[in-house]
């Protein structure tokens, strides 16, 4: 299909929904798809639903606060502290289940509070390629995903997100803080601490593509590839490096492949 094609065709899915709760993070997918479906279902049959917690850091909150409230659109903020879920602070390689089928929960139970007939998250068709353990628990709860049902893939959403004037639509990936741990490290809100203030760092020194993954004393540093030779600048290696000591880390490595998604994965069978 052309990209006009399946952008119709996911308007003709939410048409159908008739009203939907969105699991909204403020990310370029959920923020595609929250606007659309606002376009085709009116600011009263649609629900954008954010969950709070130490996984998800404050810049990204205030981002989903601003984004619903310019959109019109109702937005509902839950608590969920993910770290006590049984499974999710041991950091198995089914955390991701865990979170997911909190979030989903919240979201199912809200539907059904406030009379809302369908429960969405923006998955797109490039989560498929991935190891993605909450896909299942989406499944478990009927949990729609019109982004990856209609064809979309992360370039696409972007593309249509530029055409609608959307300021997330060259923004950043991002996954909660608790992808950047090895599977098996526990997670704690200590350590997310740690990552916030160290990615907060690269954020306000303006790297666009950036993740830093905790190996216990050591912080291993991604950016986009185009971006490495920034790091070479003494200045900024030299405050880098400082601030992540000051953080808890006793050292700070560059990882010379680049930013990734989900480069945690790639001891996955």
């Amino acid at each position: 299909m052309s990209l006009d094609e399946k952008y119709q065709k996911l308007k003709e899915m939410l048409q159908g929904m008739g009203s939907v709760v969105v699991a909204f993070s403020g990310g370029v997918d959920s923020t595609f798809l929250l606007r659309v479906a606002r376009d085709v279902l009116g600011t009263e049959q649609v629900l954008a639903l954010t969950a709070t917690s130490p996984t998800y850091p404050q810049y990204e909150f205030d981002q989903s606060c601003a984004l619903a409230a310019d959109f019109g659109v109702r937005q509902l903020v839950v608590e969920s502290d993910e770290l006590k879920i049984p499974g999710f602070a041991a950091n198995d390689r089914r955390r991701c289940y865990h979170c997911k089928k909190e979030l989903f929960s919240i979201c199912r139970d809200k539907a059904l509070e406030l009379g809302f007939a369908c429960i969405l998250d923006g998955s797109n068709t490039d989560d498929l390629g991935d190891f993605r353990p909450g896909r299942e628990a989406a499944a478990e709860l009927q949990v729609r995903s019109p982004l990856m049902e209609a064809g979309l893939s992360k370039d696409d959403i972007r593309q249509l997100s530029r055409q609608l004037g959307l300021p997330t639509w060259d923004k950043q990936p991002f996954a909660c803080l608790s992808s950047r741990f090895p599977y098996g490290t526990e997670i704690t809100a200590e350590r997310l601490t740690q990552l916030d203030r160290c990615e907060t760092l690269l954020r306000q020194r303006e790297f666009r593509n950036y993740r830093v993954r905790y190996h216990g004393d050591t912080a291993r540093i991604e950016v986009a590839p185009a971006e490495i030779p920034r790091l070479l600048d003494e200045a900024l290696r030299e405050e880098i490096v400082r601030e992540f000591k000051a953080a808890g880390f006793t050292y700070v490595a560059l990882d010379l492949q680049g930013y990734r998604t989900g480069s945690m994965n790639e001891t996955t069978p």
